[in-house]
């Protein structure tokens, strides 16, 4: 190991991402993810319980994010526009890092064990949601549905993100993918 060297978590993230591309995720060791950090197994498990959560890391800065957003919205908010609040809150989570987010999904996607990993944390995720709802007085099942509904307009509006060919604001696709699911909730 050479001299210190400072944001070793983002080292290791950034090395595991490019190793599980080159190699696969499966192929890919936290011993050589450490090594081409350039730093030991020992500080990877300081920052990481396993390979995996290199991938999910930002989980629950993005949940923290999300509740935050759903309790600071106006009192006067009708729970979808909470949940609107929401998704624009987690929406900067990804400025600037379409490219690294594409690379992330491609070795998500690629793995089913990673893939219900995903399913896992947006199901937290839901959870959180409909309970920082019911925090605001939205009875059941209303704050279920609503929660369960903003996670879908994530999941679609996320996706869509990452395939336009264009470089977009995800914020302004999540506003267009919420304004989609309205359409068609309300149309007759």
């Amino acid at each position: 190991m050479g001299r210190w060297q400072p944001d070793a978590r983002g080292r290791l993230a950034k090395a595991a991402l490019e190793l599980y591309g080159e190699r696969g995720y499966e192929q890919t060791t936290v011993a050589e993810i450490a090594q081409r950090a350039g730093l030991t197994e020992r500080t990877f498990f300081r920052h990481y319980a396993d390979k995996r959560e290199v991938l999910f890391a930002g989980s629950d800065v993005l949940q923290d994010l999300c509740v935050e957003a759903v309790a600071g919205a106006p009192a006067s908010a009708a729970p979808v526009d909470a949940v609107a609040a929401a998704l624009e809150a987690a929406s900067g989570m990804f400025d600037g890092g379409r490219d690294h987010v594409r690379r992330r999904q491609a070795v998500v996607g690629s793995h089913r064990e990673l893939r219900e990993r995903e399913l896992i944390k947006l199901a937290s995720l839901a959870a959180a949601l409909a309970e920082a709802l019911r925090a605001r007085g939205i009875p059941e099942p209303a704050a279920s549905l609503t929660a369960e509904l903003g996670v879908a307009v994530f999941k679609v509006g996320f996706a869509a993100w990452l395939t336009a060919p264009e470089e977009r604001d995800l914020a302004q696709v999540m506003r267009e993918t919420l304004a989609r699911l309205k359409d068609v909730t309300l149309s007759p």
